[in-house]
């Protein structure tokens, strides 16, 4: 089977239990949570069943542990997780605002896995790998991009596979050499997961089809446009395909993309068809959402197949 690495942010989340506009005022708060947007994606495909590794780094702190014991938990080679003994975990504070949108606060850059470099051992973790996920929150420090690219270049040179979820938030977007760092993974990417507008991120096409096309003629094999509870697209140069979401009771919304995500790669990597990999990924990012906390709705696969059979979707 594909072992499947990715590379990035290890955080806590702290979640404000009423809504507003931000933290400018004391509320009250629950978590921490384990996240982070390539620990929640490389946590669903641990649960998958699927070979799986992460690089990155926590501080030798209650937030660091509480993140490592469950990704080693739900099945993720933890090796290449460095413990740095000074080091501070990675956070983000979350207040949902009335319309649903969130405000974050975020302490990564300046985190111990702000500082995510590769070594020998890392380095020997990579070439164990034959598939790269890459997340666009990943790109934040300059050090992190080097890594990233790193890999990338070392997996696809073996004769492995890359996806790329740009998974953009408006907080980073402006960090220094991210744009030219997200056009790079871009040109070495196989299967392309965008959510809804960031289909358009590296396109000046106008219409989704002529975005798909354009993005397939540059060598991408694949692409699935996230729409939340709408379902989701698939895009190859034969087959055009969408499936609806699943009706759930949305609790979280948060990690529910890197679920999705997540489900989808390990399908796509175990060889099944375009419908099937959707199907089980819309599961997945339905199943998250019912669950308060990033991390707390990674799903098995048995338990994916039971929703689908639950609402008798084929």
């Amino acid at each position: 089977m594909s072992k499947v690495l990715t590379i990035g942010e290890i955080l806590v989340e702290i979640v404000a239990t009423d809504r507003g506009n931000g933290f400018r005022e004391a509320v009250p708060l629950i978590g921490p949570f384990p996240s982070g947007a390539p620990a929640i994606f490389i946590d669903q495909v641990g649960k998958l069943g699927q070979p799986c590794a992460i690089i990155s780094r926590v501080g030798d702190d209650d937030f660091g542990w509480v993140n490592t014991n469950r990704l080693q938990e739900d099945g993720v080679d933890i090796s290449g997780i460095e413990v740095v003994p000074q080091g501070t975990t990675g956070s983000a504070f979350v207040r949902y605002r009335e319309d649903g949108s969130r405000a974050f606060v975020f302490n990564i850059r300046h985190s111990a896995c702000g500082t995510i470099t590769l070594s020998e051992k890392t380095l020997a973790l990579v070439d164990g790998c034959s598939h790269m996920h890459v997340m666009g929150t990943a790109l934040y420090s300059p050090s992190v991009v080097e890594s990233v690219l790193t890999a990338v270049e070392r997996i696809k040179a073996n004769g492995g596979t890359v996806s790329f979820d740009p998974n953009l938030r408006a907080e980073i977007l402006d960090t220094p050499g991210m744009r030219e760092a997200l056009r790079t993974v871009l040109s070495k990417t196989d299967l392309f997961l965008p959510s809804g507008e960031e289909l358009f991120l590296f396109t000046t096409a106008q219409t989704e089809t002529e975005a798909v096309a354009d993005l397939l003629g540059r060598g991408i094999k694949a692409i699935v446009i996230k729409r939340g509870a709408a379902g989701a697209t698939y895009h190859d140069a034969e087959l055009h395909l969408h499936l609806p979401g699943f009706e759930v009771e949305e609790v979280d919304p948060t990690g529910a993309g890197d679920c999705f995500g997540a489900t989808f790669v390990t399908f796509w990597l175990r060889g099944a068809s375009p419908a099937d990999a959707l199907r089980y990924a819309n599961a997945s990012g339905a199943r998250a959402v019912t669950k308060a906390g990033p991390m707390e709705g990674a799903s098995t696969e048995a338990e994916l197949r039971s929703l689908i059979d639950s609402q008798g979707i084929a």
